[in-house]
């Protein structure tokens, strides 16, 4: 178990989940505290990395493409303060920090994780009903429709075509985007029997803003919409009969399985050492690469 808390929240690492609450600071981001805790399963991150500053450092998650879809739908414009894996450090926790994203990094050697893209979410998304306002009107989205309504700032197209409901199987996607230099910020909805694309002020189909610059909450709904929507597939195919050359690279793999089971098992004894202060830094390092050298050869 690898654990840090701090202000700005607290992750903790059991070996298989990556738990992130965020804290209760005043300073914590809105976006955080409403999505709240995140349960990452360690075959949905891609990696991890302690970033150090002059005031300690940070924190951060990459997640696997695919994986989660509000990194899908940000796809990597959120504002920092509001990204949910990324976790502030103070100067005194630093160490902690360092030991947690080394704890991931090595599950993720000793589990084999990929980093390419995933079939489907490994994370459900945003919970539901979630809304927000922004701009020229507001947003809400029940999991099974979405609802706009119109302030007074919407253009006139906007307001004649009033209040705009859609049922989740009438659309055909999602994209969210921050206010960038002249351009509005967006959340828009894209039918399957849409009209061509306008500009999102005048799109009743579009939420838009050109003050706030991240739009509030429209990123958690834009999240939530894209989680419940139909991903394109293939249907699966039914697995071949295995011939006997397939049956013995599956015997080596279970063999494989249970030594990497008893590596886990053995880093963790390490770690619980370590943090008792039974081994010191230099000795835990060591002993750590001696294991994973086992692994490699």
């Amino acid at each position: 178990m690898a654990d840090i808390s701090v202000p700005d929240g607290s992750w903790t690492f059991d070996g298989e989940t990556l738990r992130i609450v965020p804290g209760g600071d005043k300073n914590v981001h809105e976006l955080r505290k409403v999505l709240g805790q995140l349960d990452i399963p360690l075959a949905a991150i891609a990696g991890v990395s302690f970033e150090p500053s002059r005031k300690g450092g940070s924190l951060q998650l990459r997640l696997r493409p695919g994986a989660d879809p509000l990194t899908d739908v940000v796809a990597g414009r959120l504002l920092s303060t509001a990204d949910p894996y990324r976790l502030a450090v103070p100067k005194d926790r630093t160490g902690a920090a360092e030991y947690l994203a080394d704890e991931v990094r090595t599950h993720l050697t000793l589990e084999q994780v990929p980093g390419g893209p995933v079939e489907g979410f490994l994370l459900p998304g945003p919970a539901v009903p979630v809304s927000a306002s922004a701009g020229d009107g507001s947003v809400s989205f029940d999991g099974e429709r979405v609802h706009l309504e119109w302030t007074l700032f919407a253009k006139s197209v906007k307001q004649t075509a009033g209040p705009q409901t859609f049922l989740l199987s009438e659309l055909a996607g999602v994209e969210w985007a921050p206010q960038s230099g002249a351009g509005y910020g967006r959340l828009r909805f894209r039918l399957k029997d849409g009209d061509p694309v306008k500009s999102p002020e005048e799109d009743p189909r579009s939420l838009s803003w050109g003050i706030q610059r991240y739009g509030g909450l429209t990123a958690l709904v834009a999240a939530a919409v894209l989680a419940r929507l139909p991903r394109e597939a293939g249907e699966p195919t039914a697995p071949s009969p295995a011939h006997p050359g397939d049956q013995e690279a599956l015997r080596r793999r279970l063999a494989e399985l249970e030594s990497h089971d008893a590596l886990v098992r053995r880093l963790g004894d390490l770690g619980e050492l370590h943090r008792s202060g039974v081994l010191t830094d230099e000795e835990f390092r060591s002993a750590k690469q001696v294991l994973l050298r086992g692994l490699v050869n």
